[in-house]
């Protein structure tokens, strides 16, 4: 990461400028670099940009691939090949799920009442 001089200070001046600094960060890509005897030792930013990083960190840990499955995709969206794929609908039908009908204006997911027929036993 290359340093910004602007933005890096030390913990000492940090601490006499928080309230600027806090202000500061608050626009995009802003953040400040805070050293301790010459080495960095913690980055400020907004709470809003950290958990848009936070976001795109959890992202790349659940689909590390995901630049080549989106290549994938848009290769079988161009090919047609995405019309045999399983969709949400058929997945959920087989847990006994059931979509509203699609030609009334409500929406939602209804469970189906399984009901097991019982012998009387006399």
């Amino acid at each position: 990461m290359n340093i910004n001089t602007k933005t890096t200070m030390s913990i000492s001046e940090a601490r006499k400028r928080i309230f600027e600094i806090a202000k500061e960060v608050q626009k995009p890509g802003n953040f400040y670099t805070l050293t301790e005897k010459g080495r960095q030792k913690a980055v400020i930013m907004s709470a809003e940009e950290f958990e848009s990083w936070a976001e795109t960190l959890e992202v790349m840990k659940e689909f590390p691939n995901l630049k080549k499955e989106i290549k994938e995709t848009n290769k079988a969206i161009k090919s047609g090949e995405y019309k045999k794929w399983t969709t949400l609908e058929e997945i959920l039908a087989k847990e006994g799920f059931v979509f509203a009908d699609k030609s009334s204006k409500k929406y939602g997911v209804s469970a189906k009442v399984k009901t097991k027929s019982r012998k009387r036993v006399k």
